[in-house]
């Protein structure tokens, strides 16, 4: 089936609209393109969870910190378009930027606490920019269920913490992270590391997964953090950002294993930024 590819907010509402007034239920995956299995498994989750699934393919410029960093984004719009043909997805959502962000836009969406830590502190204003697209995507597409892959662990905790403070009537699902076959979280960045940088990439998570069972053998979170950051730096990655423990949904600093938690790790290889989070 080849999905329709909607370019405007009228058009979009219509095809809602005619879904709605026949009983369906409507899901969405929120894109940035460049698609890779990882979003495929999202689309495919929402397929079986929905009648009706959208994908919205929106490079989002609010939230980019660095304009070169847009502008390098990739975008392969007829490429995802055949991909997401093969998982039965019935629309995409593709606006041009004057779309999402008319003359005169003058609205923003802050969510603090969940947002402030980790990506928030060395992107400022990321988040910002997430939520106030996430936002409008949901009004624009009134979807009932959305789907967020796990990779983005902070991002997931900002999306449902922006539903529940606005009364957004939307069920958001996270996604188990889909890995290649060397541990690598997929990611559409992946594509800018050099062959070697690509051999070097599984390291972060190498090291995450060692340090996880290193605190579960009652190894001092401090130390086991230590290790695994040098671990990183001595396979070849320029810098470490951060890799921290955290408490899954509040994203508070844990000094201990308690609770449910989550180690979470950005790191620079090639100049290209991974990041990474597992539960521990």
């Amino acid at each position: 089936m080849t999905p329709a590819i909607l370019r405007t907010v009228a058009e979009l509402r219509a095809r809602v609209s005619d879904w709605k007034a026949a009983g369906g239920t409507v899901g969405v995956v929120p894109t940035m393109g460049a698609l890779h299995e990882g979003h495929l498994s999202l689309a495919r989750r929402a397929r079986t969870a929905c009648d009706r699934v959208i994908v919205t393919v929106f490079v989002n410029p609010k939230q980019f910190n660095n304009p070169a960093d847009l502008e390098k984004y990739p975008r392969t719009e007829a490429q995802d378009a055949a991909l997401l043909a093969g998982v039965g997805v019935d629309a995409i959502f593709a606006p041009a930027p004057d779309e999402v962000y008319p003359r005169g836009f003058a609205t923003s969406v802050s969510v603090s606490g969940v947002s402030e830590p980790l990506e928030g502190a060395h992107r400022p204003g990321h988040f910002d920019g997430v939520a106030t697209v996430v936002a409008k995507l949901f009004g624009m597409t009134r979807a009932d269920r959305a789907f967020f892959g796990e990779k983005d662990w902070q991002q997931l905790m900002v999306v449902q913490r922006l539903v529940a403070d606005l009364n957004i009537p939307i069920a958001v699902e996270g996604c188990p992270t889909v890995r290649e076959a060397d541990g690598l979280a997929m990611s559409s960045r992946n594509v800018r590391l050099s062959p070697e940088g690509r051999a070097q990439a599984p390291a972060l998570c190498r090291a995450m997964v060692a340090a996880a069972a290193e605190m579960r053998a009652g190894v001092p979170v401090a130390r086991a953090l230590e290790t695994a950051r040098a671990e990183v730096l001595a396979a070849g990655f320029d810098t470490v950002d951060y890799l921290e423990l955290r408490s899954a949904d509040l994203l508070l600093p844990l000094e201990r294993l308690e609770g449910e938690g989550r180690l979470l790790a950005a790191a620079t290889l090639e100049g290209v930024r991974l990041i990474d989070n597992i539960a521990v």
